[in-house]
């Protein structure tokens, strides 16, 4: 009873305390060991068969140490057959029921993991899809964009030079066309400017262009990227992703850089207030500031500088960085 409720503890505790796994883990395969080979009991070791292959699966360090743990978990399924053998005359016999749903335990492991790394590939495939179609929807906007500015913008212009010409030849009657010939030439200018405005807006830097880059970084690195809440990321304002993109890239730059991290997780969430991104990694990020860099300053004084704000501190996970921009930043 008391390995019982030692192995559900350890249990959870490899869930929710990633950091220590390097301990929980094989704590949890001795708990099960103990039960294989002295209470002959296998119904324990089948809990960390399907749970500890899908944690190592998510992530390129955890992937290397798999094969440790199919070792020492084969290793001791292995040595039960044998225990149970010496015990149970008969129970290795092909013809016994028992020898075959023995195997069960012996396959758990490989199902597990190999379905997990189905699973991962499959969401990983499916989040580099979306950003590619975002990518492709930007690359819709630019060809508006550069339409804009090579057709209205040029038409604009040209109101411009002939209002300023009629009203420079009519002046001898400024009581009938001076004062409309400068509105004509205001409203001109001020289209003209917007169509500029709007161009510069279109080709600021998208959330998904950042993710997309940062994937092959990233990945080149060992570093796994998981999101969520991306896809109703990519609707947000242009004005409110044109800010968060620089200082998401940097926090990705940061992991691969300095944190010794197998994961990375960024979230997007918007609420009533705004729009909140976070930054999750599982690696070692005790050491915010080092000397000569100016890296975490900049990302605060820039999310400061448009009324947002900038947070970073460590969990049972990793490190945790949240961005924050307030709703009138899109207005």
């Amino acid at each position: 009873m008391a390995l019982g409720a030692a192995f559900v503890a350890i249990y959870i505790a490899v869930v929710e305390f990633p950091r220590y796994r390097v301990l929980t883990i094989p704590a949890e395969l001795l708990i099960c060991a103990v039960f294989s080979l002295v209470a002959i009991n296998n119904y324990m070791i089948i809990f960390p068969a399907w749970q500890v292959p899908f944690i190592l699966a998510q992530t390129v360090r955890g992937r290397r140490q798999a094969r440790w743990f199919f070792l020492v978990y084969e290793s001791i399924v292995v040595a039960s057959f044998i225990r149970d053998g010496l015990a149970t005359p008969g129970y290795l016999d092909w013809h016994s029921g028992d020898i075959v749903g023995a195997f069960f335990p012996l396959v758990s492991p490989w199902l597990a993991y190999f379905f997990a790394r189905e699973v991962f590939a499959g969401r990983k495939v499916r989040q580099a899809n979306r950003r590619l179609e975002a990518v492709v929807q930007r690359d819709e906007r630019e060809r508006i964009a550069r339409d804009l500015h090579d057709t209205l913008g040029q038409s604009f212009s040209m109101i411009t030079v002939k209002t300023e010409l009629a009203r420079k030849l009519l002046s001898k009657y400024p009581e009938q066309v001076a004062a409309e010939l400068t509105d004509i030439e205001a409203t001109s200018r001020d289209n003209l400017q917007l169509v500029r405005t709007i161009v510069n807006d279109l080709h600021q830097q998208s959330l998904s262009e950042v993710l997309v880059t940062q994937s092959q970084t990233l990945d080149a690195a060992g570093v796994s990227l998981m999101t969520f809440g991306e896809s109703l990321a990519v609707q947000w304002p242009t004005v409110v992703q044109s800010e968060l993109a620089p200082v998401v890239q940097e926090a990705l730059t940061n992991v691969v850089r300095h944190a010794r991290a197998g994961k990375v997780t960024v979230g997007f969430i918007r609420g009533r207030d705004g729009y909140e991104v976070t930054i999750q990694d599982d690696g070692e990020g005790h050491e915010f500031h080092r000397p000569g860099s100016n890296g975490l300053a900049g990302m605060h004084d820039r999310m400061v500088a448009v009324g947002g704000s900038f947070d970073i501190r460590t969990n049972r996970v990793g490190t945790i960085v949240t961005l924050r921009l307030p709703q009138g930043v899109s207005e």
